[in-house]
């Protein structure tokens, strides 16, 4: 028993060796701390901060050709997704200094419409080359520029009313006739009505519409200029003649005419704040609806209202002094003012999906 329990001794003594687990010696000691350290140098190491990926921007490439030649002019690159065609035309003008930003105008097809300052470069791209077609459109002014001299000198000649065809009338006038000094009242009422239609217009232009950051060009000035000034210096001729007869009716198709002149100027007005107001609200997603006010209930009938009173006004005006120039500026009017409203009222089909309401341009029912 006693030499069994001796080798069983002896052999558990042996597998302690063998299995490295004797008494702590100067070589586990080592060890142990080499271990210890390796733990606390893994445990302590700092992470390196995550690697931030930033999104990629696409700058598109704009190639600029002339529209009669299709000659490269030159290649806007790094163009922003984010950036208008505005600042297209700002580059491009630094490249070619000779054209003025204003006097630039870029298309997408050679005899396709001219593009708005305000679009936005990644609403026109396919690709990351964009081709646009160059015209120069001339000198260009500002609409103020444009607008105010015809509306402040069209309001000016009728008061030549009472300066050269009244005061000086001797040099306009067959002395014989100057020398008669009556004037029938409605001559006085024409004067009065068309002061107040120039200044409404002069009015607005001012402080309603929001047309002082666009341009034109300059020959349309001109041209403008020469028509309205024109037909003014004609009409006052004719109405301030001393020969000139009254209205075939009298009074009452005088007053008649001058309530229908004042109503019309009325809902012209009307129709432009109505108008203006819807966008500033930013609404621009539906046709212009009727309100309160009965002067803009004639959108519920036709698409331009505003055309269709100031064709009113010109009729009533046509109407109260029973002149041919009068009768034929309305005439004009009336056309061009039916070209603006087809083209408006095509606009508005596409755009707001009219077609069944069933609304005609200008005229109710007709046109």
């Amino acid at each position: 028993m006693f030499r069994r329990h001796k080798s069983s001794a002896a052999e558990h003594k042996k597998d302690f060796a063998v299995h490295g687990a004797a008494l702590p010696g100067p070589q586990n000691d080592m060890r142990s701390f080499f271990n210890l350290s390796q733990l606390v140098l893994s445990a302590g190491q700092l992470r390196s901060p995550p690697i931030l990926k930033h999104s990629k921007i696409t700058y598109f490439e704009v190639e600029i050709l002339d529209a009669q030649s299709k000659r490269q002019i030159c290649v806007v690159d790094k163009v922003p997704p984010s950036s208008s065609l505005l600042d297209v035309k700002h580059k491009f003008h630094k490249a070619c200094p000779q054209w003025n930003p204003s006097r630039i105008g870029l298309r997408l097809e050679r005899n396709g419409p001219y593009l708005k300052d305000s679009v936005s470069i990644q609403s026109l791209a396919v690709s990351s080359i964009i081709t646009l077609y160059f015209t120069d459109l001339g000198q260009q002014v500002s609409w103020t520029t444009r607008v105010a001299p015809n509306q402040i000198l069209a309001l000016v000649l009728p008061e030549i009313y009472g300066l050269p065809f009244r005061l000086v009338l001797t040099g306009i006038y067959a002395e014989e006739e100057s020398t008669e000094s009556f004037r029938h009242p409605v001559v006085h009422l024409a004067c009065f009505c068309h002061c107040l239609h120039y200044v409404r217009h002069l009015l607005e232009t001012l402080f309603v519409h929001k047309i002082s950051g666009g341009h034109t060009p300059l020959k349309n000035m001109i041209k403008g200029c020469a028509f309205y000034w024109g037909f003014t210096s004609w009409i006052a001729y004719y109405v301030n003649h001393p020969r000139y007869t009254p209205p075939s009716f009298g009074n009452r198709q005088v007053i008649f005419a001058a309530l229908a002149f004042l109503m019309c100027e009325a809902g012209n007005h009307f129709i432009n704040v109505a108008l203006v107001q819807q966008n500033h609200s930013g609404n621009k997603a539906s046709f212009p609806s009727p309100t309160y006010n009965p002067f803009t209930w004639l959108f519920t009938l036709v698409s331009c209202p505003n055309y269709t009173y100031e064709i009113g006004s010109w009729i009533s005006f046509t109407v109260m002094t029973q002149t041919l120039p009068v009768g034929i500026f309305a005439f004009l009017m009336a056309i061009q003012m039916s070209l603006w409203a087809q083209k408006k009222h095509r606009l508005y089909l596409k755009k707001y999906n009219m077609g069944a309401l069933r609304k005609t341009a200008m005229i109710p029912f007709i046109f």
